[in-house]
């Protein structure tokens, strides 16, 4: 029998913890055996200590096996069970063409994802801006729709790594969210218990990322990347730019206006181009559907411009419950807001620096995003044809369009925007979108 109070004094005192030690904790967290405040001391421990890679894995297995783990040999597939998970951001809305561009390549894309948080979009949040879009299938119906048309994308159960809810209120509130270890427990054991073939991550790296420091983000990648394939999955990561909003707008009826037009080919932001082929390119190498980048780049190409990414994805809306014709009429089941007009800088110049969170705020702060859990979002608001670094502001080029509520909202984002984004009289040089491969 393991007591909880000396696991966390083995860990207090720096030694490594064994698997069946780690595994009798998450068991505790699970059933309720063990109360909020030795997880809460087990959480700082780690924080203090550290976890050694058997540890991490030990305790990512252990969370991902506390509750339902998909299996999917009974539907006899004919392809991979692949998926992407980023850390998040401003802008980042990849995730709603990633997904039908990789199931129309042949993969198979159980996405499982969250809400916002903080300053960054949740796709959740994003898909809930479409008209009856249920985000929260049952079983049976979420396999249906994978098995009939490749990708669905839904919140997570109850049943799903079901510690790790327990686990993440208590580090929540108790200043050891920012651990490595349980960072990527947190993730992959949500991932993990997807059964999948192979995962890519897109860990962002900048000023509108969970962590802003390069150094720091690669350090997460690394991990996620070693527990993950320690664990049994096939996973590589890519880090990735974060230091300007990734797409033309950022807020959630905006982003989907924005996935929809650029499956359709309407207009495709080169920056969330880029990141998006990147990232969908290696789940198609990575699951086998293609030999090399080259490979998988031709075939994301053609799905796109054929018009079969752009039908998996309308496919997916109705499949869920969204109406038939969005992709043809988004512009009908989007509401646009009350009030949308161009914020200009206060000088012209060119952009050279973005505080990137503080344009997330924004949005949030204009009723995009939540304040306190449970509050409602007006799906509406955000900011469109945003500037990107490098680029000329003046009287005539703005800064960006702002949908707010009311003219009250309209102002006071229009001053966080001009506050947030620097303008100088030299263009600033180019930062790459991509810093390196991690595998």
């Amino acid at each position: 029998m393991f007591l909880p109070q000396e696991i966390i004094r083995k860990k207090r005192n720096g030694q490594p913890l064994t698997a069946q030690e780690i595994g009798a904790f998450i068991q505790g967290i699970t059933d309720g055996s063990i109360g909020g405040e030795q997880i809460a001391a087990l959480a700082m421990a780690i924080w203090f200590r550290d976890m050694t890679l058997p540890e991490r894995v030990a305790l990512t297995l252990a969370m991902r096996d506390s509750g339902t783990v998909l299996n999917w040999q009974d539907l006899h597939l004919n392809g991979p069970v692949l998926d992407k998970h980023s850390t998040g951001g401003v802008g980042d809305v990849t995730s709603l063409m990633l997904g039908p561009m990789v199931a129309a390549c042949g993969g198979y894309v159980p996405m499982i994802s969250g809400r916002g948080l903080g300053h960054t979009g949740g796709t959740l949040d994003k898909l809930e801006a479409i008209p009856g879009l249920n985000i929260f299938p049952d079983n049976d119906r979420f396999r249906q729709i994978i098995r009939e048309n490749g990708v669905a994308i839904i919140g997570q159960t109850r049943t799903l790594a079901p510690a790790d809810q327990r686990f993440y209120a208590t580090r929540d509130v108790t200043a050891t969210v920012d651990s490595v270890p349980l960072i990527t427990a947190s993730i992959l054991a949500k991932k993990l218990a997807e059964g999948l073939d192979a995962l890519v991550m897109d860990v962002k790296a900048g000023s509108g990322a969970f962590m802003p420091d390069l150094a720091q983000s690669e350090q997460l990648a690394r991990s996620i990347v070693d527990v993950a394939n320690g664990a049994g999955c096939r996973t590589t990561a890519l880090l990735t730019d974060m230091s300007q909003v990734l797409a033309s707008s950022a807020g959630n009826a905006l982003e989907v206006r924005e996935a929809v037009r650029f499956l359709t080919g309407e207009h495709r932001n080169p920056r969330l181009l880029e990141v998006t082929m990147a990232l969908s390119s290696e789940m198609l190498v990575s699951g086998g559907l293609a030999a090399n980048d080259q490979q998988a780049r031709a075939r994301l190409r053609q799905v796109l411009d054929n018009g079969r990414a752009a039908e998996v994805f309308a496919k997916m809306v109705a499949a869920q419950g969204g109406p038939a014709d969005f992709v043809e009429r988004y512009a009908h089941y989007l509401t646009p807001a009350p009030v949308i007009r161009p914020v200009f800088a206060r000088e012209p110049g060119f952009v050279s620096a973005m505080d990137t969170r503080e344009a997330g705020m924004t949005i949030v702060r204009m009723g995009g995003g939540r304040q306190r859990a449970g509050e409602n979002i007006d799906y509406r608001v955000g900011i469109s044809e945003i500037v990107a670094l490098g680029q000329p502001v003046d009287a005539y080029h703005p800064l960006a369009m702002v949908h707010a509520a009311d003219e009250q909202s309209w102002q006071q984002a229009a001053e966080s925007l001009q506050a947030a984004i620097s303008v100088t009289h030299q263009r600033p040089k180019e930062i790459p979108l991509i810093y390196r491969r991690i595998c």
